[in-house]
């Protein structure tokens, strides 16, 4: 696969329109008599329980993306999800867009990888199977033993469950905890030591203050939405030819089904 830069910047533009915040629980009608006002932009000011509240939202939509600001056309934070608080659903779509946006990093970067024909130069499977041959990255997917799928979805699981950890020394991200902030592996004992940590596994971030680490995960998040938009794209194009022009001739077509992940494809009928 050869990246073009048309593509890059298509992908790149694109990335404007994706500012995608939780909009705001104030009323509508206290938002129009506050624009009418021409009320100064809100500052960020987070309670002192930790919850950010709706004022950091605005705050850091601006940081973000200050040509499209504060958006979110689902109304999703004025919802109270679960009969949670609306900062603790807050907390829940904070912590939920930043870890989709991570997931899309990898598999973006993943997606190129595998498209070039780039793969580990040991074999695959204990009795010497090598990796599937090929750049079609749907495609090699498919080739991969169900066995060896099911060992990939039991490490997501778990790590879904470790970020679920709640202790006095990390809170839980809708108990007032930091959205993104993934637990260490030290919060609570484990049958066997784990030498490093999924984040800062060399302890480099340790040392940053606090305004480096706060920029760094503003650059994050921009870099996570454009990574979602871009897997989408590479997606898109591979099972429907054409639909994304900029990507036409790059991407290589894919008849398969790519929400199946397992041979025995549930969404066929008689799959199972």
């Amino acid at each position: 696969m050869k990246t073009s830069a048309s593509a890059i910047l298509a992908l790149t533009l694109a990335s404007a329109a994706s500012a995608f915040m939780p909009a705001s629980s104030t009323p509508r009608a206290t938002v129009a008599v506050r624009e009418a006002a021409a009320e100064p932009e809100p500052v960020a000011s987070s309670s002192a329980d930790g919850y950010e509240t709706v004022a950091d939202l605005e705050a850091l939509a601006k940081k973000l993306n200050p040509i499209v600001g504060f958006y979110d056309p689902l109304n999703l934070s004025e919802a109270e999800f679960w009969g949670q608080t609306n900062e603790q659903t807050i907390g829940f779509l904070r912590h939920a867009e930043i870890k989709h946006g991570r997931v899309a990093m990898f598999g973006f970067v993943g997606y190129i990888v595998h498209a070039n024909g780039i793969r580990w130069p040991w074999p695959m499977m204990l009795d010497g199977t090598p990796f599937p041959e090929g750049n079609n990255p749907p495609v090699l997917w498919d080739q991969i033993p169900d066995n060896s799928k099911w060992q990939i979805f039991g490490l997501i699981l778990f790590l879904e469950l470790w970020s679920e950890i709640s202790t006095d020394d990390h809170k839980h991200y809708m108990r007032g905890g930091k959205p993104g902030d993934f637990p260490d592996f030290d919060v609570v004992d484990l049958p066997h030591p784990v030498p490093f940590n999924l984040f800062d596994p060399f302890g480099l971030s340790k040392r940053a203050s606090d305004e480096k680490k706060a920029r760094g995960l503003e650059i994050e998040i921009n870099n996570g939405r454009l990574a979602m938009l871009g897997l989408f794209g590479f997606l898109v194009e591979a099972t429907i030819p054409g639909s994304v022009p900029t990507l036409s001739g790059i991407i290589q077509a894919y008849d398969g089904e790519v929400m199946a992940p397992f041979t025995a494809n549930m969404l066929q009928g008689g799959a199972l």
